[in-house]
């Protein structure tokens, strides 16, 4: 289902043209993942007692993870913000700012006072640069993702838009490598400064991302689509808001894959570390979840260029029903082979979840209203599937003692929300990006 407002083109693919703009795709996602997943990490690890500090290490850590989620509130209004820009001025001014706007916040990250240095006024910092982080992730992954699929062929969406998305294992990877490294140092100077290296040090992909991304041409989908436009929509959001169901089941599709980042993700260091398990170990087994999303990412991506966006999904989402609760009673056994068995296939089939969702949202919505339309049905998803989820978790835990059976119903109802709505949205694969509904 798709939204008016598109222009119909011709379609003519510029091959070198698509390769830079999906570089400059994976790139920029490299950026906003590794900031906005280091600072997951960093929250489950050193956030509680730095930031928050108290007699009870479980109520800090669930501060630490309120922080986390005020990011995730922040995403959807950066998804506003940008995608209106996207839509009205260009796709490639708004991707420049964001890129701009993460690297920024994370280096101020890096230099931030903590609590027992400047008091209440640290967590209020932290929170702000949390929340600009989510404002520019916001406006990064429907713009970095459909300026892959408009400059793209019908057939190949799935596999271009691909690399972009291996940005976000990749930029995981990156994360996880950068606090397996500075934990290797003396737990006293990680407490004191190693964990600031990380967040210092994505102001060298800021400027990596910056030099590829200011080479790309803007979106030929939005330029042939401005020329013929009589006027331009004032207010994209209200045109998006006009046909509601296109939007409400773009956020529902991702709100399963979401949750299961969540608990993956950020939740299971806690979690792990609270069952006994080193963190070199848990950290090495999030290494090997970053490394299955690089390849499983952009395989099923392209899978779903063979044999559509819903069956991908759909069979991610089986498997994960499946596999919620036997995922913690491999994680119980304190093994830690058990340990990276259960986080590998859980990402697995979150990945299968995961990587049709930015072909599949973007062939949902006419050019005009895409960067809008994209934008704000991922990132609700986002906060509503991740954004609370870890503190969520973290509480849940607690409370019962230590059960794993809430996380694993969490899992269930998270996915069974994406099932439904997948049920409810036609395949949108080949669909021509130009022409008007």
């Amino acid at each position: 289902m798709a939204i008016p407002g598109s222009v119909p083109v011709a379609e003519a693919v510029d091959r070198g043209q698509v390769r830079k703009v999906a570089l400059s795709g994976l790139l920029g996602t490299v950026i906003e993942y590794y900031d906005f997943l280091l600072y997951s990490t960093m929250a489950a690890l050193v956030f509680g007692s730095l930031y928050f500090p108290g007699s009870d290490p479980a109520l800090a850590t669930i501060a630490a993870f309120g922080t986390l989620a005020a990011g995730y509130v922040a995403r959807p209004l950066g998804g506003l913000l940008f995608g209106h820009f996207g839509d009205k001025i260009g796709r490639k001014s708004a991707l420049v700012t964001s890129m701009v706007l993460m690297g920024v916040a994370s280096v101020l990250i890096g230099v931030l006072p903590t609590y027992s240095s400047i008091g209440l006024t640290a967590p209020v910092l932290l929170v702000l640069l949390r929340c600009v982080q989510g404002i520019a992730v916001g406006g990064e992954y429907g713009g970095a993702a459909l300026m892959v699929i408009e400059h793209a062929d019908s057939r190949r969406r799935g596999a271009w838009v691909g690399i972009m998305q291996a940005g976000s294992p990749l930029g995981s990877l990156l994360s996880n490598g950068a606090v397996a490294l500075v934990t290797m140092l003396p737990h006293e100077d990680f407490v004191s400064w190693g964990w600031r290296i990380p967040f210092l040090a994505s102001a060298i992909l800021l400027i990596i991302g910056l030099y590829v991304r200011l080479s790309v041409v803007e979106s030929p989908l939005f330029k042939q689509a401005m020329e013929k436009a009589e006027k331009r929509e004032t207010l994209p959001l209200l045109k998006v808001l006009r046909h509601p169901r296109a939007v409400l089941l773009a956020c529902a599709a991702g709100i399963g894959p979401f949750a299961m980042t969540a608990l993956i993700g950020s939740h299971s260091v806690a979690y792990a570390k609270g069952l006994g398990y080193d963190l070199p170990d848990i950290m090495r087994a999030h290494l090997l979840i970053s490394l299955a999303g690089l390849i499983g990412i952009p395989l099923f991506s392209a899978l779903s260029d063979r044999i559509g966006r819903r069956r991908v999904l759909l069979i991610g989402a089986t498997g994960a029903v499946l596999f919620a609760f036997p995922m913690y009673a491999l994680l119980g056994m304190r093994t830690v082979p058990a340990m990276i068995a259960a986080l590998v296939i859980a990402q697995v089939f979150q990945n299968l979840m995961y990587a049709p969702l930015a072909p599949m949202l973007s062939e949902m919505f006419g050019t005009r209203v895409r960067y809008t339309g994209v934008s704000l049905g991922y990132q609700m998803a986002s906060l509503i599937g991740a954004g609370f989820t870890p503190m969520i978790a973290a509480a849940l835990v607690a409370g019962t003692g230590g059960s794993s059976l809430p996380l694993s119903c969490i899992i269930v109802g998270a996915v069974g929300i994406s099932v439904l709505s997948v049920l409810m949205i036609s395949e949108t694969r080949g669909r021509d990006l130009g022409e008007t509904p």
